[in-house]
């Protein structure tokens, strides 16, 4: 036999060996005694230790912090009260917006330009007292003269005085009536304060305002032509009742029954819008 065919038979003859040892010891084994057999002890199979990979750390950012800026300190702003100027009340400004109310030139020729402010006042508190006061007007005087015709020995109003009146009660109705309320009560602390200085502490102007209003309105309306006689001063009128009438509405009478009656309608506007 040779050499490469022995080395083939070794692992048999191993393995037969074995078996015939199995077998042997199952043949003679006693049968009576039990005995536990020794547990086989099964070596744990140990594998290499693997250490575990390590996960990596996070990356942990951290932030940089952004550099502070103070921010600017807002000052408070203070508001400063506005103060109003003072109400020029000297003749040049009163007559100034007096003459923006109306469309007509003439309004600048008849009005006085002396004491504006103080002549309306005292002239509303004289009217008031049915009086009138030639000295505190605030238009001037008609430039043609009063006039009469002679009829039957009687002497009658000429219809063309009344004319000389139609200037003032085109510029008295041209003035719009809501901004002549608002222009005097611009003006009224100023008023008021004139007022104060004429006048008893109990007394206002504003009621005196209403007087004279009421004062005009009150004259009656009569027919023409109107009898007049002189006592060689000046005329008055023949009709006792009309000659009893307050010197105001005597005035009234002589800018005749048409002027008369716009005069009354623009005087009623007025007074509906004070609510006097």
């Amino acid at each position: 036999m040779s050499e490469e065919t022995k080395k083939s038979l070794v692992p048999h003859y191993i393995i037969a060996a074995i078996v015939l040892v199995i077998i042997l010891a199952v043949i003679f084994w006693p049968k009576d005694a039990i005995v536990e057999p020794e547990p086989l002890v099964i070596p744990p199979v140990t594998q290499p230790l693997v250490e575990p990979t390590p996960e990596p750390e996070p990356k942990i950012e951290i932030e940089e912090p952004e550099p502070y800026v103070a921010e600017p300190v807002v000052e408070p702003v203070i508001e400063e009260p506005e103060i109003e100027e003072p109400l020029d009340t000297s003749d040049g400004a009163v007559k100034t917006k007096l003459l923006t109310l109306s469309d007509y030139d003439a309004f600048a020729r008849l009005l006085i330009d002396e004491s504006l402010l103080q002549r309306f006042v005292v002239m509303t508190n004289t009217l008031a007292e049915e009086n009138l006061t030639a000295s505190h007007r605030v238009l001037s005087n008609p430039e043609k003269p009063f006039r009469t015709f002679r009829q039957a020995d009687r002497d009658w109003i000429d219809p063309a005085s009344y004319k000389r009146y139609s200037p003032y009660v085109e510029v008295f109705e041209s003035i719009q009536t809501e901004s002549l309320i608002q222009l005097y009560q611009e003006y009224k602390p100023a008023i008021e304060q004139i007022f104060a200085e004429i006048s008893s502490p109990r007394d206002s102007f504003e009621e005196k305002l209403a007087d004279a209003i009421n004062v005009l309105l009150d004259t009656p309306e009569v027919p023409v032509p109107v009898e007049v006689y002189t006592d060689s001063v000046m005329f008055k009128f023949a009709d006792d009742q009309l000659e009893s009438l307050s010197g105001p509405q005597k005035q009234l009478l002589r800018t005749g029954p048409e002027n008369m009656r716009r005069i009354k309608a623009k005087l009623r506007e007025i007074k509906d819008l004070l609510a006097l």
